[in-house]
């Protein structure tokens, strides 16, 4: 009986030094869609500041950011687009292209509430796959040989290696960017060696200068680096937002966000939404034209709770586009599917 007992009480201490601590973690849980939280192994739960950037009061969770002087953040896009066009016949062609554009941004110095950073431009990968042909131009790779390729290559080996200074505060607002001059420079001396025509280089630098500014790059940052709303939200909460899909305004991308956890070093936002379908038609005398349209998309983004940043981002959308022509009698479409994968730093899924 000694034996036995001796036995039961070494089994007994067993238990107690194998017992594991636990952590807690909120999220929504995915059958009920209610606020729950959950008990996890404390070694697999990642190491939290004692002051986290992204907190919450009373339940409702707010984001900043605390970032480090001498650390470099990444942000890398991607995007791969698929297209299928579909003709009357039922003949199919598909196409890919793929895009890559890698930044990071490292923290020289912090006054107050304000980082000043140095923004990265590392480096860009372009590339498309038609009818079993691919062509890829790549900063990190040697000039192409094609000519209408070495145009391309020598812009975007224009724009990588150089550095933008910008400010921003600690709740995210991007206060200035600057330095674009020198890389409008650098790619004004770039074209000049393929184009002669002063007129031409000009319209080349004047495109770039529309599409590669402070503003696009203030509102890319803002979409891409705080998301969740400045007046917080809870676990569950879902909020919205919707942007111009085209010049006029009349089209609009609806973006529906839900904070689906806090815990773990992560904070995960699911995205839901895009464009209803809608259809325009023309008619002139015995013939309709009419075109239906409409975009989906549906992912997740995950920020790290400690510093704020964003860590990844990966978001599928789906274009379908249906175009039809009609005498009352017959009709012909055109269908025209595109199926997208948007993501930022990729290799942190």
């Amino acid at each position: 009986m000694k034996n036995v007992a001796a036995l039961m009480l070494i089994s007994s201490i067993a238990l107690v030094s194998c017992k594991k601590e636990t952590a807690t973690i909120t999220k929504v849980d995915p059958k009920t869609g209610k606020t729950v939280t959950v008990e996890v192994p404390a070694d697999s739960v990642a190491k939290v500041a004692e002051n986290p950037a992204i907190k919450d009061s009373a339940g409702v969770f707010t984001q900043t950011f605390k970032l480090e002087k001498g650390k470099t953040y990444p942000l890398t896009t991607y995007q791969r687009d698929v297209k299928t066009m579909e003709d009357p016949q039922g003949k199919t062609i598909t196409a890919t292209s793929e895009s890559t554009d890698e930044m990071n941004f490292v923290v020289n110095d912090i006054k107050g509430n304000v980082y000043d950073m140095t923004l990265n431009l590392v480096a860009k990968r372009n590339s498309q796959n038609a009818q079993g042909k691919t062509v890829v131009v790549d900063t990190k790779m040697a000039i192409p040989k094609e000519d209408d390729l070495k145009m391309i290559w020598n812009i975007n080996k224009a724009l990588t290696g150089n550095k933008l200074n910008m400010k921003m505060d600690t709740k995210g607002n991007v206060i200035s960017i600057t330095g674009f001059d020198a890389v409008y420079t650098k790619v004004t001396n770039a074209v000049g060696t393929l184009i002669k025509d002063a007129n031409q280089k000009a319209s080349v630098v004047a495109s770039l200068k529309e599409t590669f500014n402070e503003k696009i790059l203030k509102d890319q940052l803002k979409k891409n680096l705080t998301i969740i709303p400045k007046k917080g939200a809870k676990i569950g909460e879902k909020w919205t937002v919707s942007e111009n899909a085209d010049p006029s305004g009349a089209l609009k991308v609806t973006s529906n966000y839900v904070l689906k956890s806090v815990g773990n070093g992560a904070a995960e936002i699911s995205i839901t939404g895009g464009i209803p379908k809608k259809t325009e038609k023309k008619t002139q005398g015995p013939i309709t034209h009419s075109l239906s349209s409409e975009l989906a998309q549906n992912g997740t983004i995950k920020f790290d709770q400690s510093t704020g940043w964003i860590t990844n981002q990966n978001i599928d959308v789906k274009t379908t586009q249906i175009e039809t022509i009609s005498d009352g009698k017959q009709s012909q479409s055109m269908k025209s599917i595109s199926k997208s994968s948007v993501m930022i730093n990729p290799s942190a899924k």
